[in-house]
């Protein structure tokens, strides 16, 4: 079994739903069911990250950590990184950041991302998953990746790699052949790389696309990508996302 450490950062305010990590799911608030999914994948310890106390007291009667951090934080890797220096993690220990909005999030995923951390030498690693349709291709909430080998080149919300030819003969279908990658946002870090990463500079990649992760290439390190063993179901953005999870989880 892989010797890892699940954190979940959980941000009290939200846009489109104030309080997300309390939202009630089955009865109980959602971050609880992300920690239990983060033990069920073997976790030796889940912390969960969070700038409220709100938060922390649901926890209470759970086998977790809670890490109180700053308000400000600009992204949940920053979270991470201050909870790293809280906690006094080594260098070498590795840490999944897995999202307080993931409750259906696969311990076969969490533990993937884990195992391909270990097996490289890059201080991150990601999950990737094929994409099986134009339509997702297209989509620019659809992050897609290039790789080489177990390595990532770049992120983008652009279709690539673009398919020339392909796609001035048939510009809405897939064509075959073409590895079609989809990021799926989970990451495995190494602690010390996540005290270096909270220091480096925003970058220009990252603040055209969006995409955190590009910091993390714009700067030489190398992200070590994975294909997920089961599918990631959506995480939980929105009042109709929250009544999805319930349905599914038999509180409609």
């Amino acid at each position: 079994m892989s010797d890892f450490i699940v954190a979940i950062p959980a941000r009290y305010a939200s846009t489109r739903l104030p309080g997300k990590p309390l939202s009630l799911i089955a009865g109980e608030p959602m971050v609880v069911h992300v920690a239990r999914r983060a033990f069920a994948a073997g976790a030796r310890e889940v912390v969960v990250a969070t700038d409220d106390e709100r938060i922390a007291h649901a926890l209470k009667d759970q086998p977790v950590t809670v890490c109180m951090t700053r308000v400000d934080h600009a992204s949940g890797s920053d979270r991470l990184a201050e909870c790293v220096e809280q906690r006094g993690w080594s260098d070498d220990t590795v840490v999944v950041n897995l999202q307080g909005d993931e409750p259906l999030a696969p311990p076969s995923g969490i533990r993937a991302v884990a195992d391909a951390l270990i097996a490289n030498d890059a201080p991150v690693a990601t999950l990737a998953t094929p994409i099986a349709s134009a339509e997702e291709l297209f989509n620019p909430n659809c992050v897609k990746l290039v790789a080489a080998g177990e390595i990532a080149l770049y992120f983008s919300r652009a279709p690539i790699p673009w398919a020339r030819d392909a796609f001035a003969a048939a510009p809405g279908v897939l064509p075959p052949g073409i590895p079609f990658l989809r990021h799926i946002g989970i990451y495995a870090y190494r602690a010390g790389f996540l005290r270096r990463y909270s220091q480096l500079a925003r970058t220009p990649l990252e603040a055209a696309e969006s995409l955190e992760q590009l910091r993390v290439l714009e700067h030489g390190y190398r992200i070590a990508v994975r294909l997920a063993p089961d599918a990631f179901p959506a995480g939980v953005d929105t009042p109709e996302d929250l009544a999805r999870v319930n349905t599914l989880l038999g509180r409609p």
